[in-house]
């Protein structure tokens, strides 16, 4: 098994501000994305592809933790320092990463969390992985 992070980067320019906060439930779930494909001259891949809200007062890039695949279900975890208050605003990262594994073509679908790493506490999304 093999995850690379291609790209981990915050795609706003200013602050983002949900129109509606007061429906919105924090951390915010990861919006994910998934398909495969195979590079010119590599092995069948599937790119992942997502998008995060994170508290704009933390500078950080979040980290992506390697995936662990358990028969179709691959699960992936993005790590970030999330404060206890509701933020203000967020910041939106957009992650991608490519994942590979002797098996990767049965993966179905993919849980991914958006998880605090103090306190340790996660947010998650079931996503399925199209062609």
């Amino acid at each position: 098994m093999a995850s690379t992070v291609l790209q981990n980067t915050r795609i706003n320019t200013s602050d983002f501000i949900f129109t509606h906060p007061e429906t919105v439930t924090y951390p915010v779930p990861p919006l994910v994305s998934a398909a495969f494909y195979t590079p010119e001259g590599g092995a069948l891949t599937l790119k992942i592809r997502a998008t995060l809200y994170i508290n704009s007062e933390d500078p950080n890039n979040p980290t992506v933790e390697e995936p662990t695949q358990d028969g179709n279900t691959l699960t992936l975890f993005f790590d970030y320092d999330f404060s206890e208050e509701t933020p203000e605003s967020c910041d939106v990262w957009y992650v991608e990463v490519d994942y590979t594994s002797d098996t990767v073509g049965d993966i179905t679908e993919i849980i991914s969390y958006l998880k605090d790493i103090d306190p340790e506490t996660s947010r998650g999304t079931k996503t399925t992985v199209g062609d």
